[in-house]
């Protein structure tokens, strides 16, 4: 189970996902001095026996993350109110590291940059219902989940789950047929830096290259620019060659990719960065 954790002294504050089940640390947030924050989330690594740790850091803050052996692995543009993020990641664990796929995930990033973008997406077929999901639905949202992912880094397969991230903001939109969900995605909105988080997305296999996921992005695009929120970002399966192409097609930069980041599907993947930015909204 993920949760949020806060450490802070006289020093620095710095807030942290842990995350056991994909056994891992995440920094998310922090302010003074960094090298006290650095020190504080290894310990916080060591004691839960975490195998890697992900930080998002400031660009002046970058040598001194490099100097404990941290990598740039993507970078989150506009991340802070404008200002990029760098996501650098430190690998415990020599089995963390090792990543079988990494030149056919390089191959299927340049085969998608390569193609045109598509301006006509098809026509809208009056038998799909395409609408913002709310708590009257976390059943069938968790039902879908279940049904396509074997394993996914968060508990989607649980209504209560989806109901309490609801309650904290995050944003459904879903694709209706025949009084069953059949695509879903979600946004995690993180409003003081006015940026937000594309994902949870899935569509069941019958349902699939019919365009959905690329409406389904474009609308909670809209919704959150009609919350003042202009920066979107996604960590996509590096394998999945139809979602790195529907972020691709909407316009998103590709930024990197974060190796071994998370359980998906039926193993560990690695997951690449997608960015949006106004200048390219």
């Amino acid at each position: 189970m993920v949760q949020l954790k806060k450490l802070a002294n006289e020093r620095f504050s710095a807030l942290i996902c842990m995350d056991s089940f994909n056994e891992r640390i995440r920094l998310d947030d922090y302010s003074g001095r960094v090298q006290d924050v650095i020190q504080s989330v290894l310990q916080e690594a060591a004691d839960c026996k975490a195998s890697k740790v992900i930080v998002k850091v400031r660009h002046e803050h970058m040598p001194l993350f490099l100097e404990k052996g941290f990598r740039l692995e993507g970078v989150f543009s506009h991340y802070f109110l404008g200002s990029d993020a760098y996501g650098m990641s430190l690998f415990l664990t020599e089995d963390r590291m090792k990543s079988p796929f990494w030149l056919k995930e390089d191959e299927i990033v340049a085969s998608i940059q390569e193609k045109p973008i598509k301006k006509d997406q098809g026509t809208w077929q009056d038998e799909y219902v395409m609408r913002k999901a709310g708590p009257e639905d976390v059943h069938k949202l968790a039902k879908l989940y279940d049904t396509v992912f074997e394993t996914y880094p968060t508990p989607m397969n649980e209504p209560d789950y989806i109901q309490k991230v609801m309650e904290e903001g995050t944003v459904f939109y879903a694709v209706e047929h025949d009084g069953h969900i059949v695509s879903a995605a979600s946004a995690e909105i993180n409003a003081p830096y006015g940026h937000a988080e594309l994902t949870d997305c899935a569509t069941l296999p019958t349902y699939r290259k019919l365009g959905f996921m690329h409406h389904l992005i474009l609308a909670l695009e809209k919704e959150l620019q009609s919350m003042h929120i202009y920066v979107f970002y996604s960590l996509a399966r590096a394998l999945s060659y139809g979602m790195n192409q529907v972020f691709y097609q909407l316009g998103y930069t590709y930024t990197g990719r974060f190796q071994n980041n998370c359980y998906i599907f039926d193993k560990i993947e690695d997951m690449n960065l997608w960015v949006k930015t106004p200048n390219e909204s």
